[in-house]
């Protein structure tokens, strides 16, 4: 996969950054789980998902990669769309499909 499926069309220019940051944080890795989360549903997000998403990107790989794994997240980032964007990926929905 080479990045984001989604076009950025329709979305407004806060959404855009977002997507556009989520697969370009720096590991590839960590591009996959959140590009594939922005990209399945950053057109739904309410604007309050939208600023906790804008401050999960500025994560460390390290600390978001533990919180991923199952360590507690900073209270800070301990979010409902935290949570949505674990379970994401938890269930399967952000593995492709070979």
């Amino acid at each position: 996969m080479t990045g984001t499926t989604r076009s950025s069309a329709g979305l407004d220019a806060r959404r855009r950054r977002i997507l556009y940051r989520s697969w370009h944080r720096g590991t590839r890795e960590m591009d996959l789980l959140m590009g594939r989360f922005a990209d399945a549903c950053i057109g739904e997000l309410s604007e309050e998902d939208v600023a906790a998403f804008e401050q999960l990107i500025e994560v460390e790989d390290p600390d978001l990669y533990g919180w991923l794994g199952g360590a507690p997240p900073a209270p800070e980032f301990d979010t409902p769309l935290f949570h949505r964007f674990r379970q994401f990926h938890l269930s399967g929905e952000g593995v492709p499909e070979i």
